[in-house]
């Protein structure tokens, strides 16, 4: 979940190369860097936990021979960075590695340090010990390791720089009389590198043997901890309710009388279910192999597949390798409130399917500010049809997939959403009717966003907190949601039938896809922000999006009514470890937040 890029040239690098190789490594993760460096007879390992630009003015590059970069997005906790240096090895690491703790059972080497990826140089080392090259030692890390494993290995004592990648995340190119390398093609086109491929089994390359050990130099100055430790207190667990409300619901779904704009006929059906059609019936798969056979290659990639590490995102990506057969480029945004757990199925998915993982981060920090803010207004003004700018933030990930098809060169763009999920609620209870006939998860048009605006300018008024620098990041991103011109752009499900069964036994079987520990649902789980609205929408109305969901299955004839009523009482149970992991890492009070929401009136009988 990181940009790594480097080189190995007589007269080292141009200065213009570097920056363009810095500025698309940072793209890829901002929270710390790190470099290493051969100067004067020695290798020199730099560590920050600010961004690899203002490293670089502590440690210029200018004439350097060799050096190997990293620009973090941080997963594991922030105590560790890269490079990480142990047993002579230096390593730059893009990817998680899901399986490290049972790899250190596996070796004789004692851990050190938090970070993940310390288990690949250990492994390396432990293999060179026993006899091994360089590249067979990490050819069996990459035989062993699950998860994204794309790294850069200097072995100095050696005299060797080992490349390696199992998903293909990693590109090599020629300038200047040596290598150059990154984790994307991109900026190697920029820089006029020749002669580029992408790099999977190991690969060495030779850089100065120097018998010194490697020497580091690290600098912290973070007082925000963007990984904090999960702290779980029984008290603050009491303070979660779980009302039971009594109140009407339609007699062929589940939705309740407290849901926006809702009406009943005199067989008590509601308005929903009848003026719904249906979205779950797809069309011929044979239309889709018609529709992508024009953009099959013979050589090269095909397809660029949005993906978040949700189970949708995942098993559409499944069907596009396995049934599809195209070869993809997947695309993550991660905007700061993709949980851990959303990025080790990232990992998971695309290290299983060989799969390069093209990851646009967002300024971390800055993202979650805006979040505090806008959830500090909401807590003094709650308003249930404001609860959506907290999520406010993840539109521009339409703004940057538009970005990546032209860096990569891949028109075809193929979705994996769920035709089901369909909230009407959530801007209902702004005031915005539903529009039944609306037949996108993300729907656009310009008159229906200028009065959605129109009304969230109104309740923000109410709270003045939300006038904030933010607003900005909000409104652009749903611009770029609602405006931006879409081409090649195709829904998987709309010719492959979307089962939830399927789906689950699919990622957990094959892929041993990764389920959250507090709740019995896979929907939400790698979205940090669905515990906490949930909770506000439960406790106010009596439901949340999994009645919604629900409801439409029901409509689909995919479960019963009883079933469903089943279901949800489980789901809309609080969610205790995701609502504290969201607002530790906003660092907000969990008691104080809770508190305001239990004191909101209800709309419903108690």
């Amino acid at each position: 979940m990181c940009g790594v890029f480097g080189s190995t040239a007589p007269a080292g690098l141009d200065k213009k190369s570097i920056e363009t190789l810095i500025k698309h490594a940072e793209q890829r993760g901002r929270d710390s860097s790190g470099l290493v460096v051969h100067r004067a007879g020695e290798y020199r390992a730099f560590r920050a936990d600010f961004t690899i630009e203002k490293l670089l003015k502590r440690t210029p590059l200018k004439g350097i021979d060799t050096f190997i970069g990293h620009s973090r997005l941080v997963t594991n906790g922030t105590a560790d960075n890269q490079p990480v240096v142990r047993d002579g090895i230096a390593v730059v690491h893009n990817g998680i590695v899901v399986n490290f703790e049972e790899l250190w059972e596996t070796t004789s080497k004692t851990r050190e340090l938090t970070i993940d990826s310390e288990i690949i140089p250990a492994l390396i080392a432990a293999e060179l010990e026993n006899g091994a090259t360089p590249e067979a030692a990490a050819d069996h890390v990459l035989s062993v390791a699950k998860g994204v494993v794309a790294c850069a290995a200097l072995i100095p004592t050696l005299g060797k720089l080992v490349l390696f990648s199992n998903n293909g995340s990693l590109y090599i190119g020629a300038k200047d009389g040596g290598i150059v390398f990154s984790s994307e093609r991109y900026p190697l086109e920029q820089i006029e590198a020749h002669a580029i491929r992408q790099i999977r089994a190991a690969e060495a390359f030779d850089i100065a043997t120097e018998s010194t050990p490697i020497d580091i130099v690290e600098w912290k100055q973070r007082t925000i901890d963007l990984v904090p430790g999960l702290h779980l207190s029984s008290a603050e667990e009491k303070l979660l309710i779980y009302p039971e409300p009594q109140f009407r619901r339609c007699t062929k779904c589940i939705l309740p009388e407290t849901m926006p704009y809702i009406k009943f006929d005199a067989d008590g059906v509601c308005n929903y279910c009848t003026n719904y059609r249906p979205r779950n019936h797809p069309r011929p798969k044979e239309e889709l192999f018609e529709l992508v056979e024009p953009y099959r290659r013979a050589k090269g990639d095909e397809v660029l597949v949005p993906f978040s590490g949700g189970r949708d995102s995942c098993y559409a990506l499944h069907l596009i390798v396995n049934e599809l057969e195209l070869k993809p480029v997947t695309y993550t945004y991660d905007w700061g409130m993709v949980t851990d757990l959303g990025r080790r199925n990232i990992s998971r998915m695309s290290g299983e399917l060989g799969v390069e993982n093209i990851i646009v981060a967002a300024d971390i920090t800055k993202k979650r500010d805006h979040i505090r803010r806008n959830l500090t207004a909401w807590l003094k003004a709650p308003n249930l049809g404001m609860l959506s700018v907290l999520t406010a933030g993840d539109k521009h990930f339409f703004r940057h997939v538009e970005t990546v098809k032209k860096q990569t060169g891949l028109s075809l763009n193929l979705w994996g959403i769920n035709p089901l999920e369909v909230t009407h609620f959530k801007s209902g209870f702004l005031g915005v009717p539903p529009d039944f006939a609306e037949e996108r998860v993300y729907s656009h048009g310009a008159m229906k966003q200028l009065n959605y605006q129109k009304l969230r300018f109104k309740a923000m008024t109410k709270s003045p907190g939300y006038f904030n620098r933010s607003m900005w990041d909000t409104l652009s991103g749903e611009y770029y949601r609602s405006f931006t011109t879409k081409s090649d752009y195709y829904h998987i499900f709309d010719y492959w039938r979307w089962d939830e069964q399927q789906i689950d036994d699919t990622l957990l079987n094959q892929y041993d896809w990764e389920k959250a520990p507090d709740t019995s649902t896979t929907w939400r789980i790698g979205d940090g922000t669905a515990a906490f609205y949930n909770y506000a929408y439960y406790t106010v109305a009596g439901f949340t999006e999994h009645d919604t969901f629900r409801s439409n299955q029901i409509r689909e004839g995919d479960i019963t009514r009883d079933e469903a009523l089943r279901l949800v009482a489980d789901e809309n149970t609080p969610r205790y470890p995701n609502l504290k992991w969201y607002l530790d890492v906003l660092g907000i009070d969990f008691s104080d937040a809770v508190r305001v929401v239990n004191s909101l009136p209800r709309l419903y009988n108690a």
